[in-house]
């Protein structure tokens, strides 16, 4: 865990925050700030930074975060009429928080 990194301290408990979904590598809640009306985060428990410090032993946690996004857009009842899954990458693609995490974004016609 990173000292100052906010999805660190949410993926650990230490902030009050309602999980979706939980498991021991992965965590799922709200976006505070939604850009559609279903706007999900898939965050991992273990602090990666941003895709770009992606090793080849991360194959496993990108299917599963894929995987398990495609679970809550079933769950969240957006799976047939259609969703986004975005990773943002640095700051020059939109990246704000700097620990991976994807964003799940449906329940309206783009």
């Amino acid at each position: 865990m990173e000292n100052d990194c906010l999805f660190c301290k949410i993926a650990s408990g230490q902030m009050d925050t309602e999980f979706l979904f939980e498991n021991d590598r992965l965590v799922v809640f709200r976006d505070i700030h939604p850009h559609a009306p279903v706007h999900l985060l898939i965050v991992p428990k273990r602090h990666i930074r941003s895709i770009n410090d992606l090793t080849e032993g991360d194959h496993d946690i990108l299917a599963e975060m894929i995987m398990t996004a495609k679970q809550m857009a079933k769950k969240e009842n957006v799976d047939a009429a259609g969703y986004k899954l975005l990773f943002n990458v640095e700051k020059g693609g939109g990246q704000v928080i700097f620990h991976l995490h994807l964003h799940l974004m449906g329940g309206k016609v783009w």
